[in-house]
């Protein structure tokens, strides 16, 4: 009884079968890695945020003494010297459990669940413009306190902002 060949060159036998389950698994291995270097190298022209961040600050925020206790108003800016654009999607706050995003299109105020802060630019919320709203106060909020304000974005952590009561009548300096 002879035995066939045992060598690489067979179809047939045990060594064989490793040899051939080895290369399919080194193949696999291989296309899986070429595929996953495809995939990153062909990232789309879309993506805000392709090849940076954004760095986002807080300035200038104040919260009016409201002069009725159940609402309040929000202003502040957002500066961005990063090289990719963030969005504010939402603002809360223990004084309030409802904090809304307005803009104001000529007389009409209208609600958003968003704003942009442009790659290198601000988002500005000040009177007669976007702003924040304070729906259902706990307590209606006197000058010379400061209220918290964390502001959540889109891609970067969230900003804890200490923003100051200030007269119901505050005009800022510009």
């Amino acid at each position: 009884m002879t035995r066939p060949p045992q060598g690489p060159a067979t179809a047939r036998g045990p060594r064989a079968r490793r040899v051939s389950r080895t290369a399919l698994a080194g193949a696999t291995s291989l296309a899986l890695g070429l595929g996953g270097l495809l995939l990153t190298a062909c990232g789309s022209d879309d993506d805000e945020d392709a090849g940076g961040s954004a760095k986002l600050a807080v300035a200038g925020a104040y919260l009016p003494q409201p002069p009725t206790p159940d609402i309040a108003a929000g202003y502040l800016s957002v500066r961005n010297s990063g090289d990719a654009a963030d969005r504010l999607t939402s603002v809360t706050t223990a004084l309030s459990d409802r904090v809304t995003m307005h803009t104001t299109e000529g007389t009409a105020m209208r609600k958003v669940t968003e704003f942009e802060v442009p790659a290198g630019g601000e988002l500005n919320l000040a009177r007669g413009g976007d702003h924040l709203m304070l729906e259902k106060l706990s307590r209606q909020p006197k000058v010379g306190e400061t209220v918290t304000l964390t502001l959540h974005f889109a891609q970067s952590p969230a900003i804890e902002v200490s923003v100051p009561v200030k007269p119901t009548s505050y005009q800022p300096e510009v």
